[in-house]
């Protein structure tokens, strides 16, 4: 299932890296930004997290919240989290039933991985709409935050 601008953002409740659950449905009322990304640890999640940590004024600015979701177990995302002094939280969708609901998960992935999160970047405003949508084949590219600020502002 492809989402588009417009649709209502699937609800899920995932557990954070703190091992606390969150929901979407938390942040009625805001702005989030909602990033799927392969596997913790790999070279290109962690330089588009990093990027995420260190232009959180930006998204805190424009009152976003931001979340990032992986099928990586929440203890994977804890560690990731602390070494990379992540100021946001990752949730873990091991289950990989919200990366589906959201039209990113690659059935195959890499070295015989099955079921691994596209990198992905939605945009849901106060009223849990769809503001902007981008699945990435690719999981090399980086979802085009410029735009992601963007409909953020608008």
């Amino acid at each position: 299932m492809n989402l588009s601008i417009g649709d209502k953002a699937p609800a899920f409740t995932l557990r954070s890296s703190d091992k606390t659950e969150v929901s979407l449905s938390d942040f009625k009322g805001k702005k989030v930004v909602i990033l799927f990304f392969p596997l913790a640890f790999t070279g290109v999640c962690t330089k588009e997290l990093c990027g995420i940590r260190d232009n959180m004024n930006i998204y805190s600015s424009l009152e976003a919240e931001v979340l990032a979701i992986s099928v990586d177990t929440l203890f994977s995302l804890e560690k990731f989290k602390e070494s990379q002094g992540y100021n946001f939280p990752l949730l873990s969708d091991f289950n990989k039933d919200v990366s589906r609901a959201y039209g990113a998960l690659y059935e195959e992935f890499v070295l015989g991985m099955k079921g691994v999160s596209k990198r992905s970047a939605f945009v849901i405003d106060a009223q849990g709409i769809i503001k902007y949508a981008e699945v990435l084949e690719d999981a090399t590219q980086l979802p085009d935050f410029a735009k992601v600020q963007d409909a953020l502002k608008s």
